[in-house]
C-alpha cells in the first residue's frame, strides 16, 4: 500500500475524514495542507529529500482568503506537481459533478481517480485508493452514467459553436451568416440543421432548448 500521501484540502473536516480513511487502509504517512502553493512546496521538498509522495489527494476548488496564492486551484496544482513528479498518482476529491470537466481531468491531466464529495464518499475513497495502488483508474459510480451519456455523442468544435450561438440567443436561421463571417465550414443552413438533428436524435431530445440546457449542465458550453 502507499507509504506517503499528501492531501490538499481547505476544509478541515474533509481533511479529517480523508485521513481517517487512509488510516483504515493502513497508511500512516499522511500530511495535509490548506493551500495549493504549500502542497507544491511539500512535494518539492519530499522529492529533494529522496522520500517523494506516492499519492496526491486534492480538491479542485479552494476558497480565497488573505493568503495570496500563485496556484489558484486543484487543476493547476496537478499540472505543477506532475512537472516536478511525473509519476505522482493523483486522486481528485471534489464536489464538482459536470461530466465535461471530470472527463478532461482524466484525458488532459491524466488523473488516476475521481471521487465526488457525496453520499458514500468514504467508501468510494477507499475503493479509489485500492484501485490506484493496483494500477487501475477509478470514477465514483454515481458519475459513470453521466459520463456515458456525454460520450454518447462526440461533440465537435462545429457542434459546440452552433450550440453556443443558440445559447447566446442567436436564431437558428441566422447561424449560417455568423459561420460565413468567421470562415467556419460548413456554413450552410442545411448543415446546421443536420448537426442539430443528429445531436437531438442521439441524446433523445426534441427541442434545441433541451440540447442547450443539457450542454450547459454537462459543462460542454
Amino acid at each position: 500500500m502507499f507509504k506517503r500521501v499528501l492531501i490538499a484540502e481547505d476544509h478541515e473536516i474533509a481533511n479529517i475524514s480523508v485521513v481517517k480513511t487512509l488510516k483504515e487502509l493502513g497508511i500512516a504517512g499522511t500530511d495535509y495542507v490548506y493551500y495549493c502553493d504549500d502542497a507544491l512546496t511539500w512535494i518539492q521538498k519530499a522529492n529533494q529529500s529522496g522520500q517523494p509522495y506516492d499519492l496526491l489527494i486534492t480538491d479542485l476548488s479552494f476558497e480565497e482568503d488573505h493568503h495570496q496564492q500563485k496556484i489558484p486551484d486543484g487543476s493547476s496544482l496537478i499540472q505543477a506537481a506532475k512537472r516536478i513528479h511525473p509519476h505522482l498518482k493523483v486522486l481528485v476529491f471534489s464536489g464538482e459533478h459536470k461530466p465535461a470537466i471530470i472527463d478532461s481531468l482524466f484525458k488532459e491531466l491524466d488523473i488516476d481517480a475521481y471521487v465526488r464529495k457525496a453520499r458514500h464518499d468514504a467508501q468510494h475513497l477507499s475503493q479509489a485508493i485500492n484501485a490506484i495502488y493496483n494500477g487501475k483508474k477509478f470514477l465514483s459510480p454515481d458519475l459513470k452514467l453521466s459520463l456515458k451519456e456525454k460520450n454518447a455523442h462526440n461533440f465537435t468544435d462545429f457542434d459546440i459553436t452552433v450550440i453556443s450561438l443558440l445559447a447566446q440567443g442567436t436564431l437558428q436561421k441566422d447561424i449560417p451568416l455568423y459561420l460565413q463571417q468567421k470562415n467556419i465550414k460548413p456554413s450552410g443552413l442545411s448543415s446546421v440543421e443536420k448537426r442539430l438533428n443528429l445531436m437531438k436524435e442521439v441524446l433523445d431530445f426534441s427541442k434545441n432548448e433541451q440540447l442547450v440546457l443539457y450542454c450547459k449542465d454537462m459543462g460542454i458550453i
